[in-house]
């Protein structure tokens, strides 16, 4: 088999990136790395702090930075977060530096997994599930433009996605 670039795992919140993108690096021997555990391993806080402090432009900013450094690096699987794909220079350079997999799922389903995490400063609002219908309305053609794979990750397991993943990196790839 080719010698893989990075992967790039982009989607909404909820789609399975960090938790794919674990058992997707250990099967093809890559390092996993996850760019909201890092910019929170830089801070020393959590993403809802820095929301409240620097507000979502805040936190953008500090994302691009750690996108820009991570997508250097090589052999790595990196999960993205939700909104990375807003900035287009995070776009650019996850399209240039290796190969870009969305994984998408219905704004409901994200809704089912996201429904307990404390964690989603986007989610703190009366309907969350409309909230989320709202963000991939503008999110997902920016998924879309990128994704050099698209994969359903829609009521399916980790193992079984991340076989069809490794199924298609095999046959669909040059």
């Amino acid at each position: 088999m080719m010698r893989l670039p990075n992967i790039f795992l982009v989607g909404p919140m909820g789609a399975g990136k960090s938790t794919v993108g674990r058992q997707l690096a250990q099967a093809l021997g890559f390092r996993f790395l996850d760019s909201d555990q890092e910019i929170q391993r830089r801070t020393g806080v959590d993403i809802p702090t820095i929301f409240e402090f620097e507000g979502e432009e805040g936190f953008r900013n500090r994302e691009r930075q750690v996108i820009d450094e991570l997508s250097q690096e090589e052999g790595i699987v990196l999960a993205t977060g939700g909104g990375c794909v807003l900035h287009a220079d995070n776009r650019r350079d996850l399209a240039a530096r290796g190969l870009v997999i969305y994984l998408h799922c219905s704004p409901e389903q994200q809704g089912a997994r996201t429904s307990r995490d404390r964690n989603r400063p986007l989610l703190h609002t009366d309907d969350p599930v409309q909230r989320l219908r709202e963000l991939m309305e503008v999110r997902d053609p920016l998924y879309r433009q990128i994704a050099d794979l698209v994969v359903s990750t829609e009521k399916r397991g980790t193992a079984s996605v991340v076989k069809e993943i490794r199924k298609r990196l095999e046959t669909e790839l040059p």
